[in-house]
């Protein structure tokens, strides 16, 4: 008798303290199926109430202990995608212009690799830009006759002239630009940012992501995914056509309270199914439908400019009340920012000439110009600007010599980056190309010490910001060398 109760007591304790395999073929088969569906079901994740237990993880509030004292609270990036050229906008080189025709020097070439598109070319002719330049500000920034509206903020601008990357083809150099690795699976920067800093708004993402431009390159979902982050912090993107969040209307038949109604139930289900496999992606889910919930509200008063001065409609263009283009998208970045909004990133694409370069950038320039400017001007005159760090750039820029008869190729060795606001010396230029705008000729500035700046900018120290995923301390900076440009620092 006492040994068949001993035997029954370790049957128990041996079932308690195991969980069946049952149990953990569900948890890992449930784990894989929200992951591989995390850009469906996230897509509103990062909707989080920074006041409550959920939404305010100690991880989120704690990276910062013993960190900087912030000089910006958020972050608009205004992402050129397809690599505008610098030195038809920012860059102004005469004796390129002088040369025109010419071959681009071999010691100036050397032995860098180029593009399959370019390679097989039997000269390397230099490429003197069309446009005019002239002096702006008290500062004296050089600005084409492309870009006359951003001219005008010359003297809140940082020049960045020595940019560098190292992929030269579009995809990875994208990667490389928004997430620190020129490959897929890594954290964007507004993913990091959420993780590190949290979310200031109950009722909109903590990182929005818009698209405007040509769609010949698309912008693909992994250039704003959350990587080996839980998948609350994964970007959001806004439409650019029809409702601005997917879903977010309510179908025929469907009011408010019933939407509440069905969100409540379903969201009591989840819980229960969280407290059996304790998997966050469930969790993330519970999230999800409950800031869905409350956005019903808060986006469509945010889209709605009815409510904005004819001037400053007027301040940002004549396509301000088109949605989807790019003066509209820059009028909403500045309503998401005044709402607490984290990080803001509009992605315009069409910057890739490869020919009719005259042409092409002349139009990308156009939609870009004005509110790009007027952006600025508006952050300032609100008085966000101090804290809001504004950024214009591409993945990199283009090369000195033509490709075919009128286009430029990619050129990751030397281009130029915009910064304002948010801690940023305005009306100041860092780092030089060469008389070619080919290399660098001082002060290179690395993407990873651009990332490393962005952080401190945010109050965040780079090499003490990590995730730890597979037993190393990852970071959106890498374990490559990677330095503060506090020249340029206000």
């Amino acid at each position: 008798m006492s040994k068949k109760m001993s035997d029954s007591q370790t049957k128990n304790i041996s079932c308690v303290a195991q969980p069946s395999r049952s149990a953990f073929l569900q948890s890992r088969r449930h784990f894989l199926a929200r992951t591989s569906a995390g850009l469906g079901m996230a897509a509103v994740a990062s909707l989080l109430d920074p006041t409550s237990t959920a939404a305010s993880p100690t991880t989120t509030l704690g990276v910062l202990n013993g960190h900087l004292r912030p000089r910006a609270k958020r972050v608009i990036y205004l992402f050129q995608a397809g690599g505008p050229s610098h030195i038809d906008l920012f860059d102004y080189k005469p004796r390129l212009n002088a040369e025109d025709g010419l071959d681009l020097p071999p010691s100036i070439k050397g032995d860098q690799r180029v593009t399959l598109m370019t390679r097989s070319q039997a000269r390397f002719p230099c490429f003197g830009s069309p446009f005019r330049f002239g002096q702006h500000g008290q500062s004296g920034q050089w600005f084409s006759d492309l870009v006359p509206h951003m001219a005008e903020v010359a003297d809140e601008v940082c020049f960045i002239k020595s940019m560098q990357t190292e992929p030269i083809n579009h995809d990875p150099a994208m990667m490389f630009m928004q997430t620190g690795r020129g490959i897929t699976g890594r954290p964007a920067m507004g993913s990091w940012l959420h993780y590190g800093l949290g979310s200031e708004c109950a009722n909109l993402p903590a990182f929005v992501v818009m698209t405007s431009g040509i769609t010949d390159q698309p912008v693909l979902s992994r250039y704003f995914h959350s990587g080996f982050l839980p998948s609350r912090f994964q970007g959001v993107q806004f439409q650019s056509t029809g409702d601005p969040v997917l879903f977010i209307s309510n179908p025929a038949g469907v009011n408010h309270q019933t939407r509440g109604q069905s969100i409540e139930a379903i969201n009591a289900l989840n819980q229960i199914n969280f407290d059996h496999f304790v998997d966050p992606e469930i969790e993330a889910r519970i999230d999800a439908f409950q800031m869905a919930y409350q956005m019903q509200s808060s986006v469509p008063e945010l889209t709605d400019f009815s409510d904005e001065p004819q001037h400053i409609l007027d301040m940002y263009g004549p396509e301000v009340m088109k949605q989807g283009s790019y003066a509209y998208q820059c009028l909403l970045a500045r309503r998401l920012a005044e709402k607490g909004v984290r990080f803001v990133q509009l992605f315009h694409a069409g910057w890739d000439q490869h020919n009719r370069l005259q042409r092409d950038i002349t139009r990308q320039a156009k939609a870009s110009d004005q509110p790009s400017a007027a952006l600025v001007k508006d952050l300032r005159q609100r008085g966000m600007l101090d804290d809001t760090l504004v950024v214009w750039g591409g993945e990199f820029g283009r090369t000195a010599y033509t490709q075919g008869a009128d286009g430029r190729d990619h050129h990751p060795r030397s281009f130029t980056t915009m910064l304002a606001g948010g801690g940023i010396r305005g009306g100041f230029t860092y780092g030089a190309t060469d008389e070619y705008g080919y290399n660098i000729a001082e002060n290179v500035v690395h993407v990873r010490d651009f990332h490393a700046t962005l952080l401190h900018c945010l109050g965040i120290d780079h090499q003490r910001f990590s995730y730890k995923v597979q037993g190393l301390d990852a970071k959106l900076t890498g374990v490559e060398p990677a330095r503060v440009v506090t020249e340029i620092l206000s």
